[in-house]
């Protein structure tokens, strides 16, 4: 069983808490770094809007009347005002919106997420904490909290259960801090910071959502 430690609401350490093996301590066969590349490129490129937009020569104002004539001006042969050799014409090959989503299979997606969560409970970067109790929010208190739980100054995910919108606020606006939901996360966030942080119910609904 692995123990890790727990603390209060208020940041005050108050004991041990066990993690369910299932999801931190995972033993995986094969390539574990291949699965992860994988999964976290498709997370990354579905991330993507794609609606970067250039105009072609068939969309740029401007006539479509030959400069000048062919011959015997001594100059190139000229096109329209549109074409892409002019200051103002249409870009040659440029980019259009463009649909990058790529469907990540579930069982990969769960897998590599639980790779991530042992990842990250092997290197001692996993703190529990009882359900935050703020009644408005307040980011002064939230900073407090994390001072006491992880002094250093580093990329910190606090996973919550459910969308508490106080909760969210009061951690919103330090820069190093996100948060987000326990039953939505991924591989990806899970390897992208310094420490995780679960609150108690956060750890119930992982348990209940990815022991599937």
């Amino acid at each position: 069983m692995l123990e890790v430690k727990k603390y209060s609401a208020t940041g005050e350490e108050i004991g041990t808490a066990a993690l369910p093996e299932s999801l931190f301590a995972v033993e995986t066969r094969g390539n574990v770094n291949a699965l992860l590349y994988e999964v976290i490129n498709m997370y990354r490129a579905n991330q993507r809007q794609g609606t970067s937009k250039t105009k072609g020569r068939s969309e740029v104002n401007g006539s479509g009347k030959k400069l000048y004539r062919q011959k015997g001006t001594g100059s190139a042969r000229p096109g329209n005002r549109r074409t892409p050799l002019r200051v103002g014409g249409g870009t040659a090959f440029g980019c259009v919106p463009k649909d990058w989503y790529r469907s990540i299979p579930k069982k990969k997606k769960r897998l590599a997420l639980k790779v991530a969560l042992t990842e990250r409970a092997r290197l001692e970067q996993v703190i529990i904490i009882e359900d935050f109790q703020f009644e408005k929010p307040d980011t002064k208190t939230a900073i407090d909290i994390l001072k006491k739980i992880s002094p250093e100054r580093a990329k910190t995910l606090i996973l919550i259960d459910g969308s508490d919108a106080t909760i969210v606020k009061s951690f919103g606006n330090i820069p190093y801090v996100r948060s987000d939901r326990a039953d939505s996360i991924y591989a990806y966030e899970i390897l992208n910071c310094n420490h995780l942080v679960i609150t108690e119910g956060a750890l119930r609904k992982m348990e209940e959502v990815f022991n599937k």
